[in-house]
């Protein structure tokens, strides 16, 4: 009895594993590392991305793209669905490949690339 509990506890801790490892990841810096890991495309953010970045999104279609864009700013990824710009159904299908940085950040996430390119300053 004692070797069935621990051969049921191993097989559920190896299924957890393996469902972690291919699960998509949670968060935008996740993903980030995910795609530099693996070669996945980028992720769009739905605040700051062209009609045609957003019409490449699987599902999304130039009339959807002008819906999205219209709609902004978004706080989060599935404000897509809470605002009615798009059902649940086709927002399973591109919310790995979204994110909404909230246009503050988005700012200062500009401004700190801006100026980590940038020589510093001689006195």
């Amino acid at each position: 009895m004692r070797r069935l509990v621990i051969a049921a506890s191993l097989a559920a801790a190896t299924l957890a594993l393996a469902a972690a490892e291919t699960a998509p990841p949670r968060n935008a810096r996740a993903a980030s590392a995910a795609a530099a890991a693996g070669g996945v495309t980028r992720l769009v953010d739905l605040n700051r991305a062209s009609k045609d970045e957003l019409a490449r999104l699987p599902g999304v279609d130039a009339a959807l793209a002008a819906k999205i864009i219209a709609n902004r700013p978004y706080l989060t990824k599935t404000e897509l669905v809470t605002k009615g710009v798009m059902p649940a159904g086709p927002f399973t299908t591109l919310r790995h490949q979204v994110v909404a940085m909230p246009p503050k950040q988005a700012a200062k996430a500009k401004t700190a690339a801006k100026s980590a390119s940038q020589p510093a300053a001689k006195p």
